[in-house]
């Protein structure tokens, strides 16, 4: 080959590059609206699940709390002892003892029943830094303990995403259930919760066919996944991470991996998150999205 037909060979490669590079470019408008995504993914973080510092499952009848260790129920700070919440019949009441200073909705309360988060009723007790409120996973009942002066919300370093790559950005054909399912949905405390599906996005990914199942969503809003696939070994949260959407527009739906995120389990042994149920177990790699420490990462 003469050295002109190298050099325009050579050139013809680079170009092609260029414009390779150019197409595959993230334009400024979806950085701008992914940074603000991730910033409002890390203020959720910092205002619900890093402020997260105790999981107490109730016993039936008294249990007393308090910073003491003879306490049933020990917190990490306040009163040495502060009361006791009883259980009866699943459901809960607290009694304060005098000089907890205890309130709700910023009036000081001595006893009060605490509804679960299931039940659609806000309940939280204020003392000092800290707030409770009653949960149930089940056939559990348990107080789920904040501080808003945990330092793990000051260590907390950020989470750590693989760069943007619009391929993984893919348009899903939604496909509707018909009539009431539901699949089963394990969670990281071995329960299994059958949950109703509204349907299926369908989509292809390196020339091959995929299919992810809504867990809960509403076509007209936004659709929920959680989902993991091979990255789950080495990169990514081992139970899966969590995808949303959109709406549904003319039968498709915008599937954008770059979005999706670690469920709180990955940033605190006090959450209690659904793991990917197996319809959404997928055999491929997926590098894009959140990754996760597996060294220093909560499971």
């Amino acid at each position: 080959m003469s050295r002109r037909r190298l050099g325009f060979v050579i050139a013809v490669v680079i170009l092609g590059r260029l414009w390779s590079g150019a197409a595959d470019k993230v334009d400024a408008a979806y950085q701008q609206s992914f940074l603000k995504w991730k910033a409002e993914l890390v203020d959720d973080l910092k205002q619900n699940w890093l402020t997260l510092a105790g999981l107490f499952w109730l016993k039936p009848g008294e249990n007393t709390f308090g910073s003491d260790k003879s306490n049933a129920v020990v917190f990490p700070s306040g009163p040495a002892h502060a009361g006791s919440f009883v259980l009866q019949n699943d459901e809960v009441t607290v009694k304060f003892l005098p000089g907890a200073d205890a309130r709700m909705a910023g009036k000081p309360v001595k006893v009060a029943k605490l509804p679960p988060d299931t039940s659609g009723t806000q309940a939280v007790v204020e003392m000092g830094s800290l707030r409770m409120r009653v949960i149930q996973r089940g056939s559990r009942m348990g107080i789920r303990l904040k501080d808003v002066d945990n330092p793990a919300v000051r260590n907390y370093r950020g989470p750590v995403f693989y760069p943007i790559q619009l391929n993984y950005r893919v348009t899903a054909t939604w496909v509707p259930s018909e009539g009431k399912k539901s699949v089963d949905v394990p969670n990281v405390l071995g329960d299994i919760t059958p949950t109703p599906i509204s349907g299926q996005a369908r989509f292809k990914l390196n020339g091959h066919e995929f299919q992810l199942t809504d867990l809960g969503g509403d076509p007209d809003k936004s659709l929920f996944f959680v989902f993991n696939d091979l990255t789950s070994k080495t990169d990514t949260y081992p139970g899966g991470r969590f995808l949303e959407t959109d709406p549904v527009k003319n039968g498709t739906v915008i599937l954008d991996f770059n979005k999706a995120y670690n469920p709180p389990c990955a940033v605190t042994p006090y959450a209690t998150c659904p793991l990917a149920p197996k319809e959404n177990r997928l055999a491929i790699v997926i590098p894009a999205g959140e990754k996760y420490d597996h060294a220093h990462g909560h499971r």
